[in-house]
């Protein structure tokens, strides 16, 4: 069995660079509705961004070895997608690992799991999205897998497919859709400017999403 794959197709930089300054929730609608992450995992303070090609990490229970593995491996902006198979007490990630990372120019760490050295991390700029806290030490003693699919946060995520991250959650990007999904993300933008203008004259969001009818098939009663 092959435990570290380390030759990924990552989407090119001119389609990853656009999705940067597009909300998570605009891109999960152009989607189609699908890649939400679980809301459960977090970004680790108000501001934190993730977007880049996913570099998936399973990690052992309990067990941090493989996140090691990992910050070698790992090219620049890639963002490290991690599974620790459901066993969440443990700090599976610290302020020496996010040393390392930013020193080799990784885009981000996105943990199943819970991370420790938050105040530290946070200072140094490094963007992590977690589930929480824990002081708890982890072994270095088994080995996992790296760069196969796994499931993170309800969603399946495949090597290079596109991660995103902000205030509002993280959303997956199939590495093969970017292109069209970047395409409907701007249209979607546009469309929101304009009923954004409506909106600002008066205009009621029932009359602009047009929601009269709804209400009149649903039976609503008004008194």
């Amino acid at each position: 069995m092959i435990h570290v794959i380390t030759r990924i197709e990552r989407p090119p930089k001119k389609l990853i660079d656009p999705f940067r300054e597009i909300g998570t929730a605009t891109v999960h609608e152009a989607c189609g509705r699908k890649g939400a992450v679980s809301y459960a995992i977090k970004p680790i303070a108000k501001g934190v961004r993730l977007c880049g090609p996913a570099f998936t990490v399973q990690c052992h229970p309990g067990d941090n070895l493989m996140l090691h593995k990992a910050l070698e491996r790992a090219q620049p902006g890639d963002i490290l997608i991690t599974s620790v198979g459901g066993y969440y007490e443990a700090g599976y990630w610290g302020g020496l690992m996010a040393t390392s990372a930013v020193a080799r120019g990784l885009g981000g760490l996105a943990i199943d799991g819970c991370i420790r050295d938050s105040t530290e991390i946070i200072k140094m700029g490094f963007p992590i999205f977690c589930r929480g806290f824990s002081i708890r030490g982890t072994t270095k003693t088994v080995l996992g897998l790296i760069n196969h699919p796994l499931l993170f946060g309800d969603v399946f995520v495949r090597p290079g497919d596109l991660v995103l991250g902000d205030d509002d959650g993280m959303v997956v990007v199939d590495r093969n859709e970017c292109e069209a999904v970047l395409e409907k993300s701007v249209k979607r933008i546009e469309a929101e400017k304009k009923k954004s203008a409506q909106l600002k004259t008066g205009v009621s969001s029932m009359e602009l999403n047009k929601l009269d009818k709804v209400f009149e098939f649903l039976g609503l009663v008004e008194e």
